[in-house]
């Protein structure tokens, strides 16, 4: 029965946010590419979800950042004047928890969540 339990568990953690509650995301203010942040955990208010935004000048990457957005923003583009430029914001929008983190960051927090239960599911 305990076993079930942990199963339970470790399957509701990784359900949508339209069953659990409220999103959490990675918010990273914009800045340079080359700046490094480590990026905060956020909740978002209602009828937010998560995003990453990527501004280009012509073709070169130049700035990035994520967090919490209206969805009526995910998808578009916008010009941005930065530091005497004009950049153009591409938003991408998740409806997941954490889903605007980098690929392995999310690897690595599922693999340790597996781990972690399997572990437990071992020793009870």
């Amino acid at each position: 029965m305990r076993q079930l339990l942990h199963a339970a568990m470790f399957i509701f953690c990784l359900m949508p946010v339209t069953v659990c509650g409220k999103l959490h995301c990675l918010f990273r203010p914009l800045l340079e590419n080359d700046y490094k942040f480590e990026p905060i955990v956020t909740e978002c208010p209602p009828g937010e979800v998560c995003f990453k935004v990527e501004a280009r000048y012509g073709n070169y990457s130049a700035l990035s950042g994520s967090g919490c957005l209206p969805k009526t923003v995910c998808g578009q583009e916008r010009p941005l004047t930065y530091k005497g430029a004009v950049y153009t914001m591409s938003y991408a929008c998740c409806q997941r928890p954490y889903c605007n983190a980098c690929v392995g960051l999310v690897a690595n927090a599922i693999i340790t969540v597996t781990l972690v239960t399997v572990a437990v599911m071992i020793v009870t």
